[in-house]
């Protein structure tokens, strides 16, 4: 029996890297699940691997109508929703904080925190409907610790913990619980820059360098993250609210 047998799960940001991943996860575990990405032919891979289980849906989480729409899509295709996983991000603003531009904070400011407030937003009636469920939203070590020349992507993800303890007050009497995942560097297209940066322009040495930090001796995979999501979508985390996963392999630690 799949630890989400009978649920409908709706994934953002889940066309490639930690959505992906816990896209087929979730559908493995018994899931239905919608995968929600701008990229809507990168989701539609993902769905179509997904042997039937998959719903494509492309939106832009920055767009509340957009969002509004894909989520009824979901709910309409699958009759019910029971999971949304906030995943959909970004990162901008490399460099000192007295050179970040506007355009930069805005965009890890709409991207990262408007839009999880925004699919939050578009879910909650048919978590009701569905009489509960469980929100997981995507952080990151960036809102615990202090990291030079990130400070549009801090501040997001920083923001996000206030959102998911919030929430979590709010909505927890209606058995809907919020709950909040902050990883470590993972191996993925976004982290894809960092990396190069950090390693002089070679995202594998970047990934070494970056590895050093972390007692477990290498930085994340997509799958560490989904392994993580699914265990706060699934009812195993049932007393789980307002709670922080570090997914870290130990560098908030040290």
């Amino acid at each position: 029996m799949g630890r989400l047998d009978g649920k409908v799960a709706v994934i953002t940001g889940a066309a490639s890297g930690i959505g992906a991943a816990a896209a087929r996860l979730f559908a493995a575990e018994g899931a239905a699940v919608a995968v929600v990405d701008r990229d809507g032919d990168g989701a539609g891979r993902v769905a179509d691997a997904l042997e039937g289980k998959g719903l494509a849906l492309a939106a832009d989480v920055t767009d509340r109508q957009g969002v509004e729409e894909a989520l009824g899509r979901a709910a309409a295709t699958f009759g019910r929703v029971d999971v949304l996983y906030n995943n959909a991000g970004v990162v901008a603003g490399f460099g000192p904080t007295a050179e970040l531009t506007a355009a930069d904070l805005n965009l890890c400011l709409s991207v990262n925190v408007a839009g999880t407030v925004f699919c939050t937003q578009a879910v909650l009636p048919h978590l009701r409907a569905a009489g509960g469920g469980s929100i997981v939203i995507q952080s990151s070590v960036a809102a615990l610790v202090g990291l030079p020349g990130l400070a549009a992507y801090c501040t997001s993800k920083s923001a996000l913990l206030g959102l998911t303890r919030s929430l979590a007050a709010e909505l927890s009497p209606e058995g809907i619980r919020v709950n909040a995942i902050c990883a470590g560097t993972v191996d993925t297209p976004m982290a894809r820059p960092l990396l190069e940066l950090r390693g002089g322009g070679d995202a594998a040495r970047g990934a070494e360098v970056t590895a050093e930090r972390y007692p477990i001796g290498r930085i994340g995979t997509p799958e560490d993250i989904a392994r993580a999501a699914l265990f706060l979508a699934s009812d195993e985390s049932g007393f789980l609210t307002g709670s922080v996963i570090t997914a870290d392999g130990g560098m908030t630690m040290v």
